[in-house]
């Protein structure tokens, strides 16, 4: 059997304005069935994370209870993305793993396993990279709604650029330590799981998901239009 790929899908891309989900659901499964190796996929929350955790911050300060719920959004997030895959006839490992030991295992007898979060302090990204290392994965690709990693937030300043190619360290260069931020928070790439995939040695790449020919040229292994992040 080939080598588990794992997938990081942010919960930005299964929003209305970002694209037409019913045909980019349906697209997805078409680009998994085609694929030759087990796939991990981790979904991420999104607005709606951000959004109830903004709705309890008046009465709850406490962060690893924030970080709770929006775990919780993670999970219907995963929920909806597996029932799809599974309504296209893939064979998806059934439940939402709530740990990687768990979804590795998955994978040895499943085309896909999808989950969310799993426990405070540890971002969907970061989940993606250590499910990458658990399952022994050639890599951890994360989609997203932007096109690469920049030299710095575009948002503020008007001098960043897209990077083609970097290494793990020049990454982490520009996520900074390894420290949990605030909850419901977003960034390229969540600063403890590169140092995760700087100490496994794991290759990862961002590119923008709603494109699903570049998720499917990075699956395959082909050149894609986003940020190929290797070991050094």
């Amino acid at each position: 059997m080939a080598s588990p790929l794992v997938l990081a899908l942010g919960g930005s891309l299964l929003r209305p304005e970002e694209s037409e989900r019913h045909a980019w659901l349906s697209s997805l499964a078409d680009l998994l069935s085609a694929c030759n190796a087990p796939i991990g996929i981790v979904v991420g929350g999104g607005a709606p994370a951000r959004e109830a955790i903004e709705l309890a911050k008046p009465v709850l300060d406490d962060v690893a209870a924030l970080d709770e719920i929006g775990i919780a959004a993670t999970r219907l997030n995963a929920a909806i993305v597996a029932q799809i895959l599974q309504g296209a006839n893939l064979d998806v490992c059934r439940g939402i793993p709530s740990d990687v030991a768990s979804a590795a295992r998955g994978l040895e007898a499943h085309q896909v396993v999808v989950m969310g979060g799993t426990r405070p302090g540890h971002t969907t990204d970061n989940v993606a990279i250590r499910l990458a290392i658990e399952a022994k994965a050639t890599r951890c690709l994360i989609a997203t709604n932007v096109s690469h990693v920049y030299s710095a937030d575009p948002r503020l300043d008007s001098d960043a650029h897209p990077i083609e190619s970097m290494t793990l360290s020049e990454l982490q260069e520009i996520v900074g330590p390894p420290v949990h931020g605030k909850a419901g928070g977003s960034g390229v790439i969540d600063p403890i799981g590169v140092q995760a995939a700087i100490d496994n040695n794991l290759p990862l790449a961002v590119l923008d998901g709603r494109d699903l020919g570049r998720i499917a040229d990075a699956l395959a292994g082909k050149p894609f239009t986003g940020t190929r992040i290797e070991v050094g």
